[in-house]
């Protein structure tokens, strides 16, 4: 076995054959979550040859899959002269290193496909050091896997019978590599980390402040059509593409809603079932727009087969991430549907969901109403008071909402107004001066 097989991550131009278990109780189902894989992996560039589904009671603790499925597994590789095996869970690594010995090709789990695919759709500098984040603390645990060609040797003091590693004091070159590894990684583990978090600082700061104005943030799974929409509502030119994980990085844009009413309009990274929780962790900064946004646009892609899981997936992503302010659901791709009890069923479970489609335009407008809507808020009569020099304080005023009456008084103005809550709450965190007289006098 080749010992820089497990270093490599890309799986681009490559053959591959997919495998997935499914034990005992569990509540996906096998042979649609192979589905996915096979997207993950041409999404990366790979050529798909099989796909191999096990029914087992329980996982196997040597080679995940059972060892007579291994040997198949084996003789399939030959078969089709594969050159990656991809596992649809995440396996240790004493089970990477299993199964490859058995079947002598490369063998990558869920997670370091997902992590080959960012890696390679990483564009700022803030999602390079996020993906090395995430790909370091993968790879930390399985150095010892990556040496043990090197452990077999004996150390300069000689052993104390053949083949063996010396004992204290005669510690061998592969040991001592995998202490150098080790320390190479966590010196930059601790640098990353350092340098992601001054960007978390960073982000909120930006993010807090634009309170004065109503955030939105798109969220969804993975190819649902966000960016598009994004574009279909702004003019942000978001990259959409036809593909898993197109966007990484968070793209913030004016929404203009009419009437002088607008909206900062977010586009964040799509979401997947099982994603790695290392990605979760090491996106947090991106996803700081979900976080602290005033509504989220939950986009689902309704001519999918799997419309409802993903959109089940991408809740309890949501709730991992304390995401509970209000969200209007986007059945999105409506044009291309073609299972229409399904959609139907969808929206018996959320009936408050709008259908639209951001390619060509249907529902968009209802879309904008109803944020308009929540943007404003129930509106509400009551008085506000500002110094007449507060020119800012008052020309927000009259764009956000609707005068009745002025008067002026001692070097003041008060206005009665119209005006909803969250529009109220925004001017008072832009504008902490205005005085509320209640009820309007």
């Amino acid at each position: 076995m080749e010992t820089d097989q497990r270093s490599k991550f890309s799986v681009a131009q490559e053959r591959a054959i997919l495998v997935g278990l499914v034990v005992r109780g569990a509540t996906h189902d096998g042979a649609e979550s192979l589905l996915e894989l096979a997207e993950l992996a041409e999404s990366a560039g790979a050529r798909v040859v099989d796909r191999m589904l096990q029914r087992r009671d329980a996982v196997d603790a040597r080679f995940y899959i059972g060892k007579g499925k291994v040997e198949e597994l084996a003789e399939r590789v030959k078969r089709h002269k594969a050159d990656v095996i991809i596992f649809d869970d995440d396996l240790s690594p004493a089970q990477l290193r299993e199964v490859e010995e058995v079947c002598r090709c490369k063998v990558i789990d869920r997670s370091e496909l997902i992590l080959d695919i960012f890696a390679s759709r990483a564009r700022t500098s803030e999602a390079k050091l996020q993906v090395e984040l995430a790909q370091l603390e993968y790879t930390a645990p399985r150095l010892r896997g990556m040496w043990t060609h090197l452990e077999r040797i004996a150390g300069a003091g000689g052993g104390t019978g053949a083949g063996t590693v010396g004992g204290i004091g005669t510690r061998g070159p592969g040991e001592r590599q995998i202490e150098i590894d080790r320390r190479i990684v966590d010196r930059r583990v601790t640098w990353l980390k350092r340098q992601i978090a001054a960007i978390d600082k960073r982000k909120v700061r930006q993010v807090r402040a634009r309170h004065q104005h109503f955030n939105v943030s798109l969220v969804g799974y993975t190819n649902a059509g966000k960016s598009t929409l994004m574009n279909a509502l702004t003019d942000a030119g978001v990259r959409a593409e036809d593909r898993l994980f197109a966007t990484l990085d968070t793209k913030t844009a004016r929404w203009n809603l009419g009437d002088g009413l607008h909206a900062l309009l977010s586009d964040t990274v799509g979401f997947i079932r099982r994603l790695p929780h290392h990605l979760v962790a090491s996106f947090r900064a991106t996803l700081e727009e979900a976080i602290h946004a005033d509504l989220l646009l939950h986009v689902v892609d309704a001519s999918s087969p799997t419309a409802w899981k993903q959109y089940q997936a991408v809740t309890e992503v949501l709730a991992s991430l304390g995401c509970e302010q209000e969200t209007l659901v986007l059945l999105n791709k409506m044009d291309l549907v073609t299972d229409v009890a399904e959609v139907q069923a969808i929206q018996r479970k959320l009936p408050d969901a709008l259908p639209i489609s951001a390619r060509t335009g249907v529902g968009l407008a209802e879309v904008v109403e109803t944020v308009r809507k929540l943007l404003a808020g129930t509106p509400q009569q009551l008085t506000l008071r500002v110094k007449l020099s507060d020119g800012k304080a008052i020309s927000d005023i009259e764009k956000h909402a609707e005068v009745l009456e002025r008067r002026y008084v001692d070097g003041s103005v008060e206005m009665d107004v119209s005006i909803g809550a969250s529009t109220l709450h925004r001017l008072q965190v832009a504008h902490p001066q205005i005085q509320i007289l209640q009820p309007a006098v």
